[in-house]
């Protein structure tokens, strides 16, 4: 009786930690999955034209192909250059790119950078 008592707290012990690790390695995919399309999708914008969002039917920069329960959000604020702060309205050449990864309905990831016109 005392044999199997102490097997079934080892037994319950080692699902749990299995549990744990189940769930641990879930979100290190979903975490190595956002970084490589935030990275994909912040390369992809840089290799476009430059869109200038004074113009009023200016368009949007491309999105990469997601898979299943991703997708991306992309915001750009042109930014004044001599402040750094975002334009209320107009372009001089320089845009703050925000993109988001989200996974199911979730935000997992949020990287800034920045395009220049050149």
């Amino acid at each position: 009786m005392v044999a199997l008592a102490i097997l079934s707290i080892i037994a319950t012990a080692f699902l749990g930690s299995l549990a744990t690790a189940t769930k641990a390695t879930v979100i290190a995919d979903e975490q190595t999955t956002a970084e490589s399309l935030v990275r994909s999708e912040m390369e992809y914008i840089k290799s476009q034209g430059y869109i200038n969002y004074a113009d009023p039917e200016h368009g949007s920069y491309g999105l990469i192909t997601t898979p299943a329960d991703y997708s991306l959000v992309i915001a750009v604020a042109p930014i004044d250059p001599a402040t750094g702060q975002p334009l209320p309205s107009g372009d001089q050449g320089i845009q703050k790119i925000t993109v988001t990864v989200n996974h199911s309905g979730k935000s997992l990831l949020t990287v800034h950078d920045y395009k220049v016109d050149r």
